[in-house]
């Protein structure tokens, strides 16, 4: 009987843990070529175009976008380059910096905002 419960609580933690990091090819399959808008924890509504070239594109500012290893790199004019672990799920982004989520999107396919 207390085995029976062991295991059950150890099946109830890891369907409750967070899910695993996309690879960095999962990062690129949905990402490139796409927009992806949300709302970020420290910066508010956001929407970017990231052209699979490695062009971030904003409603009035530019970008670099790389993938390296499994987190994505996004730099942007005076600001150091800053690389984000990424959940994926579906259409469905949630950006990890330091093992905690910091912001959340939706991918939406091609460049929907016109940038």
């Amino acid at each position: 009987m207390h085995m029976r419960f062991a295991l059950s609580f150890l099946l109830l933690i890891s369907a409750a843990s967070p899910a695993l990091a996309a690879t960095g090819d999962e990062i690129r399959a949905a990402i490139s070529g796409n927009t992806v808008q949300g709302n970020m924890d420290s910066g508010g509504p956001y929407a970017e175009f990231y052209e699979p070239g490695g062009t971030i594109k904003g409603k009035d500012y530019t970008g670099k976008w790389t993938v390296e290893g499994d987190s994505m790199c996004f730099e942007y004019e005076g600001a150091p380059k800053d690389c984000w672990n990424v959940d994926i799920t579906g259409d469905q982004v949630r950006w990890i910096k330091d093992g905690a989520s910091q912001g959340t999107g939706s991918i939406l396919k091609g460049n929907t905002n016109g940038f």
